[in-house]
């Protein structure tokens, strides 16, 4: 059997590797990063820790399924009619069995200003932007800004924000920075953080936050920003470090092939109850309009399901419809310490970081093969010496 995966995301990764088993299977993987990326640590990343527990080589992952090509391309068209997909390179695919598992991509709204100059933590290349700019404030300038914002109080927010000070605090002492510690604000919309938890969580991580030194404001609108403020609800708000981590939409190929799918009102493929969206194509994880679209538990839960799936209809056996259950959200805020919800049950401290730890060894083994995991895991204990030598002009810089 021939399949072909777009995206080297959880959902991609994971049917690949379940479908690699089976040695009559050629699959081909193609992604637009020559890396995975563990989105779960991004925020880690982002503040300090080694880069090892975020991303991974996608050569790593299948040296050892020889039915398995890896192809670093973005695909931009696709041609149902001859089962063809061109990439931005200009190289032609053949598909059979086609798998979608392409991601989301960052949307600012419309908010003027922010896709300028705001900061994110989505992939290495921001990542590196960020730590660039802290880099410059602290190492060179030796001052800190006035306020250090982040927009967004899901969990990446949450996470990055719990983290965020501490981070700043050991870069000031490095190089001897003096004078204030650094101001942290959480800027969020909806009256609370952590929307989609339960409110009593919501309260426990605010707590948590405000116990961090994070200013928590919800209910505020972000309206706009230039190169030294953020305007919040008609109030401007001094800072040339503001960091986005609110709002993602579908990958833009989707609409861009109405032909072929049909996305639901939240921008995400219809999809039938074996995700499957047109003749032999299946759409997972972030791209599929189901349940609990957006989580890195669903993306892996998905990628498996049309795997199996697959490897049924290979053996003549029948295949099984999707179903899956709500994923067990856990957010860590600062270290070791997270908040857990499990089928009604609630954990919070330290006990909460004992989770997270064993479920990002579990999300990593899911993946990786043993040595790499261990380590990742064990990645998240190592600081990254914080040198960043500015090798452009940015205007964000000046």
């Amino acid at each position: 059997m021939q399949i072909t995966i777009v995206g080297g995301g959880f959902g991609g990764i994971r049917a690949a590797l379940k479908l690699a088993r089976e040695k009559s299977n050629e699959i081909t993987l193609i992604s637009d990063r020559p890396e995975f990326q563990y989105y779960p640590t991004l925020y880690s990343s982002a503040t300090g820790h080694s880069h090892l527990e975020s991303w991974v080589p996608l050569g790593e992952i299948f040296a050892e399924h020889e039915n398995v090509k890896v192809h670093i391309d973005t695909i931009e068209t696709l041609q149902v009619s001859d089962k063809t997909l061109r990439g931005k390179s200009g190289a032609t695919y053949k598909y059979d069995t086609l798998i979608l598992a392409m991601g989301v991509v960052t949307t600012y709204f419309g908010i003027p200003g922010l896709e300028t100059y705001a900061y994110g933590i989505k992939s290495e290349a921001e990542i590196k932007h960020l730590k660039q700019r802290l880099y410059t404030d602290i190492a060179e300038n030796h001052e800190l800004d006035r306020n250090y914002v982040v927009i967004g109080a899901g969990p990446t927010g949450v996470e990055l924000s719990a983290a965020l000070g501490t981070y700043i605090q050991r870069l000031s002492k490095k190089y001897r920075v003096k004078g204030r510690g650094p101001r942290v604000r959480l800027i969020e919309a909806s009256p609370r953080v952590l929307p989609r938890m339960s409110e009593l969580s919501s309260r426990v991580v605010e707590h948590r936050l405000r116990s961090l030194g994070v200013d928590v404001e919800t209910g505020k609108k972000v309206e706009g920003e230039n190169a030294t403020e953020l305007v919040v609800s008609g109030k401007p708000i001094a800072s040339h470090t503001v960091i986005w981590t609110s709002g993602v939409t579908n990958n833009p190929f989707f609409a861009a092939h109405p032909n072929v799918f049909k996305l639901a009102k939240n921008g995400r493929v219809e999809v039938d109850a074996y995700l499957k969206a047109y003749n032999s194509i299946y759409v997972i994880g972030d791209n599929a309009a189901t349940p609990y679209t957006g989580l890195a538990q669903t993306a892996i839960h998905d990628g498996d399901f049309v795997a199996k799936n697959l490897i049924r209809k290979s053996h003549g056996k029948k295949v099984k419809k999707y179903h899956t259950s709500k994923p067990i959200p856990v957010v860590p805020v600062g270290a070791n310490w997270a908040a857990v919800e499990w089928r009604g049950i609630k954990v919070y401290g330290f006990i909460g970081g004992l989770i997270r730890r064993a479920a990002d060894a579990i999300g990593y083994n899911d993946l990786l093969p043993l040595g790499r995991t261990i380590g990742a895991w064990t990645a998240s204990m190592v600081y990254e010496e914080d040198y960043f030598t500015p090798t452009v002009k940015d205007k964000k810089l000046r």
